[in-house]
């Protein structure tokens, strides 16, 4: 009896970008059996992205360049298919959903390919429910795309992907935009699919998160090349664990031969302004997008100086509406927010950008320019910086976010990592008294976040830093302050060790405690303090 043929072997693959020197990738191959999870980890800009726009078709279709070595399907080599024939064997997820999603409606997402193969009617419809029960997210079915939040458009984006019933499934960060718990929901449902027959290839930093899944193999790639491929137990010796985010235990366990990392203080801007006022008051804020939906209800806060506040909560909750009240990108349908003293409805955004920068969850909605040096160029020119003072805050924002050698590169043409931090330097150069950021770490490497956040902290230029994040262990390293956001009301506001040490409500509110967290608890009567694992390695 003839065995049949993988469902995927990438044979001696190397690919160059057209406008780039050096490979991408360099002399890849693999071979992925059905039914396998295949873990693709490995510091940001490393070759991921590439290897997936490889194998479904993107390169060299819509990326050019000079590409060789073999992909094979089911035994056929794949360079002379259409897109449209691939899409049916292979079903992507890109990383950034808002390049993905193209319908009005989630019921018309859902089905777009499926209309684009000239499906019966009923089919298509049966199919579509079929792919938002299996994500759990028939509730979405006819909301609007463009007021869904980042989580829910990843949902959404791989629901249309699974309504085509593809046999090889590649997922580029899935997880990214996805709160604890509704990653653990898809990644059980990527389990199943797998347990049913399906391949997956999974590009994730999120290591810890995907390794309770049990994937069958894990690949670590680093400057376009494999540099491991084989069982999980074999990943954390041979991975740099300051770039590839292993369970904390596993990371105590290699940096305690290492020097121990510096303690951060508080915010240098900690404590400016004799006058008392706060920087930012929420008095009585409700809000909606559509007039029946009401998506803030109530919210009571102050922002002051010194504040590193991590704003946790579900896909959903209304953490971006309440940051855009903030910064004035959206005035509240009731109540007030002043900032300086200053109502929000009184001052353009324009004047509220010298006080508050905020860096977009998507970096697609920022950046434009023709370089990365002119897009980071751009708001302290409109903010009438002189002009050495602009070349000196660009070099010192790209410095922060590991981008120097990147500032001639068009920022569309990079990783979406490296737009993510092309997008926070943006800010960082206009040099705001309040950073506001999106899920500042989606698409990051552990190394890259780990620095540029330790960097943020030293600038002496901020009086408080806001960031949203599902990354239960952000908060647990940096943050003074926890806000906690579900169904559009303020849940929880306190210091980290009280807000984060309640478990049930942790869960309430869709996270999940982390092995980072759990380490922080069972430590805090000897430490006084959360740490992050390279830390408590030394304690």
């Amino acid at each position: 009896m003839t065995s049949l043929p993988s469902p995927l072997v990438v044979d001696d693959l190397s690919f160059r970008y057209r406008d780039r020197q050096g490979a991408a990738i360099d002399n890849i191959s693999f071979e992925v059996k059905p039914g396998e999870i295949l873990l693709i980890a490995g510091a940001s800009g490393c070759g991921k992205t590439t290897l997936v726009r490889c194998i479904n078709g993107l390169i060299p279709r819509s990326y050019k360049g000079d590409v060789s070595g073999k992909i094979l399907v089911f035994g056929e080599e794949v360079k002379d298919w259409k897109l449209s024939q691939i899409s049916q064997k292979i079903g992507t997820v890109l990383q950034d959903p808002e390049r993905q999603i193209l319908g009005t409606k989630v019921v018309n997402e859902v089905a777009f390919g499926l209309e684009n193969l000239g499906m019966p009617r009923e089919e298509i419809y049966q199919r579509v429910d079929e792919a938002l029960n299996f994500l759990k997210i028939t509730h979405l079915r006819n909301r609007e795309t463009f007021n869904l939040s980042g989580g829910e458009k990843q949902k959404v984006a791989l629901a249309g992907v699974l309504a085509m019933r593809p046999s090889i499934l590649l997922l580029d960060e899935p997880l990214a935009s996805l709160d604890p718990a509704s990653a653990q929901d898809t990644l059980d449902a990527v389990r199943t699919l797998a347990d049913q027959g399906l391949s997956v290839l999974m590009v994730e930093h999120r290591v810890e998160d995907v390794l309770r899944i049990h994937p069958e193999r894990v690949m670590f790639m680093s400057e376009g090349q494999v540099r491991y491929l084989g069982d999980v137990a074999g990943l954390s010796k041979v991975v740099n664990y300051r770039e590839v985010k292993l369970p904390a235990q596993d990371i105590i366990d290699r940096a305690k031969h290492d020097p121990a990392p510096l303690v951060l203080s508080p915010l240098p801007g900690a404590g400016k302004g004799p006058d008392g006022e706060a920087l930012v008051k929420f008095k009585d804020v409700a809000f909606g997008y559509e007039a029946e939906r009401e998506v803030l209800h109530g919210i009571n806060l102050e922002i002051n100086r010194g504040d590193v506040i991590a704003v946790l909560g579900p896909n959903g909750a209304g953490k971006t509406t309440f940051v855009k009240h903030a910064i004035g990108l959206l005035k509240p349908k009731s109540g007030s927010v002043l900032v300086n003293g200053r109502d929000t409805r009184e001052a353009s955004v324009a004047e509220i950008a010298s006080m508050l920068g905020y860096v977009f969850q998507s970096p697609s909605h920022m950046l434009f320019a023709p370089t990365v040096r002119e897009e980071l160029a751009f708001g302290p020119t409109n903010m009438k910086h002189p002009k050495d003072q602009i070349e000196q805050e660009v070099k010192e924002a790209l410095k922060i976010v590991n981008l120097s050698e990147k500032e001639n590169d068009p920022p569309l043409a990079l990783s979406f990592g490296q737009q993510k931090r092309v997008s926070i330097a943006a800010i960082l150069a206009m040099q705001s008294k309040i950073l506001v950021m999106d899920e500042p770490t989606a698409g990051q490497d552990y190394q890259n976040y780990m620095n540029f956040m330790d960097s943020i902290l030293k600038m002496p230029v901020f009086e408080a830093i806001i960031f949203i994040t599902h990354d239960v262990d952000l908060a647990v390293i940096y943050a003074n302050r926890v806000l906690m956001v579900n169904d559009g009301q303020l849940v929880a506001d306190g210091k980290p060790q009280d807000v984060l040490r309640d478990f049930d409500r942790l869960r309430a509110n869709r996270l999940i405690p982390t092995s980072l967290l759990d380490l922080n608890l069972k430590r805090f009567s000897t430490t006084g303090r959360f740490m992050r694992a390279e830390a408590l390695a030394h304690i």
